[in-house]
């Protein structure tokens, strides 16, 4: 069997499945351009998850139902039945609980792993976190509309849709930013009042989304970009009189609210435009040649090694500036690099990856959530709670601390029992890793004394924990 196989499955995808790598070995970069522009490989079902509308709705009768009850308790005579208080698990169980469970059990099942890589590669790019009351509903619903149907198209659109997204603009305060000088700004006597430009998604689309910290923009930029921005928001309770057509939970520009005027950002002049201002400039930047380096950056870390190949890089950054920035053929590009076949396996598995791998070695198809999400949350990677706009660290230096490493081993003896089942040790190592499983671990293995060793030195051995 070619270590091809093994690269394909674990280092572009997420972990073999029994019998996964008897078939990639057939053409394992074939089977890799074969996920690549496949849409129904990156959606994911949706039957039982809220739109980002339903679940804006869902927060209203939250804390609707919240405000109701906690009045009723502080009247003279509450009424309020201690078993039908409103409870906030309830929510987060019926949205991001939910989403939880269908992401992984995607990410278990697929047949198409690299895509969904992909997928989760651009979802963290495009951080948005559930880091409070207000945004813990939309996470999920961010990443079905905004990211997993743009991951093979231009970066210029995934861009747009990601930062314009309902979930982006409650996440960074956008859909509370006004113009100061603009028509929502002044009180009926024609006087400004108190109005705030919220800065926090024009400074993360620079720094994070599009140029990075180093990439020549100032904080004139920042705020030239944010006055751009204004009047892109969340259609609610409070906007009705200025937005009376609506959808509630969904974006909408309010003229409004923009601030008038001309922008300069990066030295390009953007004139009065309404919402096509802040849509010229995004276009704009997407068009940046720092953006093209920094992009090539991130996918090779992310794919190849912490510290990436210089070639690599430049092979990449050149295929996303001649393609005006086409995802899909970026992918291609990586795929079609030698620098990505190296045999060494230099990335570390974040907690994310141990996790998936472990359950696609298994065969899973199913486990339970409730589980899970203690175990993610005590391996440090709870999904869509990264710490910060900048998303989940790429390096093995933020994941392979000794504390975390014991972290890893205790789950992999829960894990033993349930694998134990249906595999011996040397079975399942050669089923998850095939030729890349060393001598000196299938010495280990076979000499555990107990099948449930076997299994756990599996797991914690070098080359599962790498990809």
């Amino acid at each position: 069997m070619s270590l091809d196989a093994v690269i394909a499955a674990n280092r572009f995808g997420l972990g073999a499945r029994p019998g996964d790598l008897t078939k990639v070995v057939l053409d394992p970069k074939a089977w890799l351009l074969s996920q690549v522009g496949q849409s129904q490989a990156t959606n994911i079902r949706s039957d039982n998850l809220l739109s980002s509308a339903q679940a804006f709705e869902a927060l209203q009768t939250y804390q609707q139902a919240r405000a109701a009850q906690q009045r009723a308790a502080a009247s003279p005579s509450p009424a309020v039945n201690i078993d039908e208080r409103v409870r906030l698990a309830d929510l987060v169980n019926q949205t991001t609980g939910r989403e939880i469970e269908a992401r992984i059990q995607h990410a278990v099942t697929t047949t198409a792993p690299f895509a969904e890589r992909w997928v989760q590669f651009w979802s963290n790019h495009f951080t948005m976190a559930a880091r409070n009351l207000q945004t813990t509903p939309f996470p999920g619903s961010f990443e079905r509309e905004a990211i997993r149907p743009y991951v093979w198209g231009r970066f210029e659109d995934l861009l747009v849709k990601a930062d314009t997204h309902v979930g982006m603009l409650i996440y960074l305060d956008q859909a509370q930013s006004i113009g100061p000088n603009s028509q929502a700004a002044q009180n009926q006597q024609g006087r400004r009042r108190a109005a705030g430009l919220n800065e926090n998604l024009a400074r993360e689309i620079l720094e994070l989304h599009t140029l990075g910290a180093d990439g020549g923009y100032s904080q004139a930029d920042v705020t030239e970009f944010a006055r751009a921005l204004t009047g892109w928001t969340v259609a609610g309770p409070r906007l009705r009189r200025l937005a009376q057509d609506a959808k509630i939970g969904t974006t909408i520009f309010v003229p409004a609210l923009h601030e008038p005027g001309a922008r300069v950002v990066l030295g390009k002049n953007f004139p009065p435009a309404g919402e096509n201002q802040a849509l010229a400039i995004l276009s704009h930047l997407a068009r940046q040649p720092s953006v093209a380096k920094r992009i090539a950056g991130k996918v090779a870390q992310h794919f190849v090694a912490d510290d990436p190949p210089r070639a690599l890089v430049a092979r990449l950054e050149a295929s996303f500036r001649q393609s005006g920035g086409d995802l899909a053929a970026l992918a291609k590009t990586l795929i079609q690099s030698p620098e990505a076949w190296v045999p060494e396996a230099s990335k570390f598995k974040t907690p994310n990856d141990f996790l998936i791998s472990t359950m696609r070695a298994s065969g899973a198809t199913a486990a339970s959530t409730q589980a899970l999400r203690a175990t993610f949350e005590q391996l440090g990677q709870t999904p869509w709670r990264a710490p910060s706009p900048k998303g989940w660290p790429d390096v093995a230096s933020e994941w392979a601390a000794p504390d975390a490493i014991l972290k890893r081993i205790d789950w992999a003896n829960l894990a033993a029992d349930v694998i134990g089942e249906t595999f011996q040790p040397i079975a399942f190592a050669e089923s998850a890793l095939g030729p890349a499983l060393t001598d000196k671990t299938r010495t280990a293995i076979s000499r555990a004394q107990t099948a449930r060793q076997g299994i756990v030195l599996a797991l914690m051995s070098p080359e599962f924990q790498r990809r």
